[in-house]
């Protein structure tokens, strides 16, 4: 299965080798249409269907076709077809799926539907129709897709309405990918969240949950905060159900408990975040904004410190995701400690990815997903000293000493999330773990710049496990992310700042294979090279090949 290919069709022996698998599919083995001698089958709508194939070489192993304009196929077989669906939702119809026989127990569909249904929503569609053969009405509903409204076609070739939104079978496709063993291809992540997860805390997660009221759990607990406080230098941690934002925003409600005003710095969406963390808690601060993707502008905020009256807290991020800057710890940590200023931290994404010393800060936030390589769902926040309960400040959710006071588990705490978790802290060894991603994260930036990617952040900033390229200006990073992904390949793109800057992200954050490393650059480049070419088509108004004319011509 390796060597298969997914994509969308765009060469002319795709177009033919179709017809053929056409014919075989509805003709040969569903008698949805009449033979004929030259065994090749043009689909009525051919001008407008977008074909996702999978080759192997030259040779077409299984295809699926997309058409968005109206009137669907289905619309001739189901009246009122509108009736059945969501209101003000943007339908895709998906059609003649065919895989060759030897390839219909594996992820050959799965792939294929994936592909074509990424392709769909670049283009602004929402809800997949397919009208499923009754034949293969399991295997349909074991993808997602949900029958609706009566059968349609002949008894020989009976079909069943069915639909799906598109972001949900993306969603279940990759899981049941992931969870396929043997010989199949595996999704490579370049995430920075969810990540690839080892298959020993995959167990984890999956074991028979505990209540959160059992010894068990509590020993679970405190053993996970103990290897957490080992990890990062720091005294104290409270483990939370919930994001990093929920971590940031417990912060906030501790900031609020100090006197006086602070300074939030900012490089990126992550600080920007903070700013609207701090804002929306009611705090007191002033703003020291850096351009994304340039280190801190340690000057202004040395000025911004030494203000009178003096602040009492400065809030940062350490690694700054959206671009991969990695702002300097022990500087800050340095120049709160020479002004006596609580320094709180959001380290979400550089807790694990290298080593991190928390002694000296007051507060800092992290998460059980991204680095850590456990399952997202957990959030922590790390302090220096004891803190006092606010019943009559802070929700339960944030009050941090309420969480201690009731020995980490005021209410629902996930035995898996923390099994999970705590099976990824034992299985690592974090100094050689560190080291081999800081030499894998250099190499990968030299692989980048040696095939001519350009990358946004300068190796004296950059933080070793997010690596941003910026795309050319002639093609989408969210549609280069799109047809990477369509490969096998996940990468960062679709996040608003990065499709707003034309950026995407390799990552390195989850489990990855070193030998993997010097293909992706070129994974990269092709993706460019295939979104160059789509463009083209699309602005030559997405013409057919000249046979197609001919094709219809001969009544397929």
């Amino acid at each position: 299965m390796t060597g298969l290919q997914y994509r969308i069709a765009t060469q002319g022996w795709e177009f033919e080798a179709i017809h053929r698998l056409n014919y075989a599919t509805f003709v040969t083995e569903i008698p949805q249409h009449p033979p004929n001698r030259e065994q090749r089958l043009v689909d009525r709508f051919h001008a407008e269907n977008t074909y996702a194939v999978c080759v192997d070489g030259e040779r077409l192993v299984g295809m699926v076709a997309a058409r968005t304009q109206r009137p669907f196929s289905l619309d001739g077989k189901l009246a009122e077809l509108d009736a059945w669906l969501p209101e003000g939702c943007h339908p895709v119809e998906l059609r003649l799926l065919a895989v060759e026989p030897a390839r219909r127990r594996t992820a050959v569909f799965t792939r294929l539907a994936a592909t074509i249904a990424r392709h769909a929503l670049a283009q602004g569609c929402d809800l997949a129709l397919i009208s499923g053969t009754t034949r293969q009405l399991a295997l349909y509903r074991h993808l997602g897709f949900v029958p609706f409204g009566p059968r349609v076609g002949s008894e020989a070739a009976l079909f069943q309405p069915m639909r799906l939104p598109l972001e949900r079978f993306l969603r279940h496709g990759q899981a049941l990918l992931q969870v396929r063993s043997g010989s199949e291809q595996q999704l490579a992540n370049y995430l920075p969240g969810p990540v690839a997860l080892a298959p020993e805390v995959r167990r984890a997660l999956a074991e028979l949950p505990v209540s959160h009221r059992s010894e068990a759990l509590r020993a679970d607990l405190h053993a996970t905060a103990g290897l957490l406080c080992a990890l990062s230098g720091a005294r104290h941690v409270q483990v939370l159900m919930g994001s990093g934002t929920l971590a940031n925003d417990a912060i906030a409600g501790q900031l609020a408990r100090l006197p006086g005003a602070g300074v939030v710095a900012c490089n990126g969406e992550f600080g920007e975040r903070l700013v609207d963390a701090a804002r929306r808690a009611g705090l007191r601060f002033e703003v020291v904004a850096s351009p994304w993707g340039q280190a801190l502008d340690l000057p202004a905020l040395r000025r911004q410190l030494d203000a009178q009256p003096r602040p009492a807290w400065l809030w940062c991020v350490h690694c700054e995701t959206s671009t991969g800057v990695l702002n300097p710890l022990a500087a800050l940590k340095q120049e709160c400690a020479a002004r006596g200023i609580a320094l709180a931290l959001d380290a979400v994404s550089s807790l694990g990815a290298q080593a991190i010393d928390l002694r000296g800060v007051h507060l800092a936030s992290g998460v059980s997903g991204k680095a850590l390589r456990a399952c997202s769902g957990l959030a922590f926040v790390f302090h220096e000293r004891p803190l006092a309960a606010a019943p009559n400040d802070l929700p339960r959710s944030l009050d941090l000493a309420h969480c201690a006071a009731h020995e980490g588990i005021p209410s629902t705490l996930s035995s898996n999330l923390l099994r999970a978790l705590q099976t990824a802290l034992l299985r690592t060894d974090w100094t050689a773990h560190q080291q081999r991603l800081a030499a894998a994260g250099a190499r990968l930036r030299q692989l980048c710049r040696a095939a001519g990617l350009e990358l946004l952040v300068p190796d004296g900033l950059a933080a070793p496990a997010v690596l941003t390229v910026v795309a050319p200006a002639d093609v989408s990073s969210h549609a280069v992310g799109l047809r990477l992904e369509a490969a096998g390949t996940l990468v960062s793109h679709a996040s608003t700042y990065l499709v707003q800057r034309n950026w995407l992200q390799l990552c390195l954050m989850g489990e990855w294979s070193d030998a993997e490393l010097p293909a992706l650059p070129g994974r990269v480049l092709a993706a460019y090279a295939d979104v160059r070419r789509a463009s083209l088509q699309h602005s030559a108004g997405r013409q057919a090949p000249a046979g197609r004319q001919v094709d219809e011509a001969r009544g397929a």
